[in-house]
């Protein structure tokens, strides 16, 4: 995946108005709010630091001038942070919070071929193709035991284990599958009504984009959004499961997407851009909500978890997706199905 879609920090959280278990709108800035470039040190900027990635995965700051003494001194016995570890698997990329439990943000391209719906020649062996069945949940050792989700922390949660990159969209090997096993891709949802039917309609949603368009890339983030409570007073309230208590469970959760596709045969380098954001409550929704009452800002989004997914200019130029294909889930009911095959096998004859 291109650096250049790769998320970096920028702008602050805002508010979310949510009812009827829909997320209506996301309160927004009268000025477009501009990503936070790191900055390149000239005679103009050389008091502000740069950031940098120590070969120990330690951040440090790095700087001529008065942050040398600050560096030698105030952090010589380490910097404390915070740390997002960057993981690059073979289907996706994430960035997990050690603080929270789960990942910050997931990011995925998603093709015909990626997903084995190209033309036959090109599509991988059954050797090569993913498994559910054969995946199973684990933890993540790459990542310190002291920030690490664990298994038993789910146990009896009440919630599902919610990819945030989805099984489905990792068939090209059977590596990639279980790499979206890993608990640093899993975040707690509801199961009954999100994580089994909605959520799950619109991971679908976004794999069928593939049919349209060239490329489709697909970032995944959990937010944590504010509600009014009857004091007038806006406060985040979200659970926080394991024992000890230690993976947060987020109130909402955004699909951000961008695809491209040649504007015209006439000019196949000159790709048409689209793009769109969708934010869920973690909560049951009903299979007839309509997708698009949950389109939101992109900027609503970034404001929210303090990314910045497109440049400026990819935003001004970019269609918005739903004026470009539908923003239609369809309704399909995997796991009622298999209750009741299961029920009707085990039926008295």
């Amino acid at each position: 995946m291109p650096s250049s879609t790769i998320l970096h920090a920028a702008c602050f959280a805002v508010g979310a108005i949510v009812g009827g278990g829909v997320a209506t709108a996301l309160s927004r800035s009268n000025a477009p709010q501009r990503p936070v470039a790191v900055p390149v040190p000239t005679s103009e900027s050389v008091r502000q630091p740069i950031v940098q990635v120590h070969p120990t995965g330690m951040p440090q700051l790095s700087q001529p001038g008065t942050l040398v003494k600050a560096e030698s001194q105030l952090l010589k016995y380490g910097h404390p942070g915070p740390i997002s570890d960057l993981l690059v698997r073979k289907a996706y990329v994430a960035a997990y919070d050690r603080r929270l439990r789960h990942p910050a943000w997931t990011a995925e391209h998603l093709t015909l071929a990626s997903l084995g719906k190209s033309p036959l020649e090109a599509r991988p062996s059954a050797e090569e193709t993913g498994d559910r069945s054969k995946s199973q949940f684990v933890e993540d050792e790459s990542v310190p035991a002291m920030f690490r989700a664990k298994l038993a922390d789910y146990f009896r949660s009440g919630y599902d284990r919610g990819h945030m990159v989805p099984a489905a969209d990792a068939k090209i090997s059977q590596e990639a599958m279980d790499e979206t096993f890993l608990l640093t891709n899993i975040a707690p949802q509801v199961g009954a009504g999100f994580n089994r039917h909605y959520w799950a309609y619109l991971e679908d949603w976004c794999r069928r984009l593939t049919g349209n368009f060239a490329d489709v890339y697909v970032f995944t983030v959990p937010l944590y959004l504010p509600k009014l409570d009857g004091d007038g007073k806006w406060r985040v309230h979200y659970e926080v499961i394991g024992k000890p208590p230690s993976i947060a469970v987020p109130t909402h959760f955004a699909k951000v997407v961008l695809t491209t596709r040649p504007s015209s045969p006439s000019t196949p380098n000159v790709p048409e851009i689209s793009t769109g954001a969708f934010v869920l409550p973690n909560a049951e929704i009903p299979d007839q909500a309509p997708l698009e009452n949950f389109v939101v800002p992109i900027e609503a989004v970034e404001r929210a978890a303090g990314l910045t997914f497109f440049s400026e200019e990819i935003k001004a130029r970019s269609k918005h997706i739903c004026k470009t294909t539908k923003c239609e889930v369809i309704v399909r009911r995997f796991d009622d199905a298999q209750k009741n095959a299961r029920k009707a096998i085990a039926a008295p004859k």
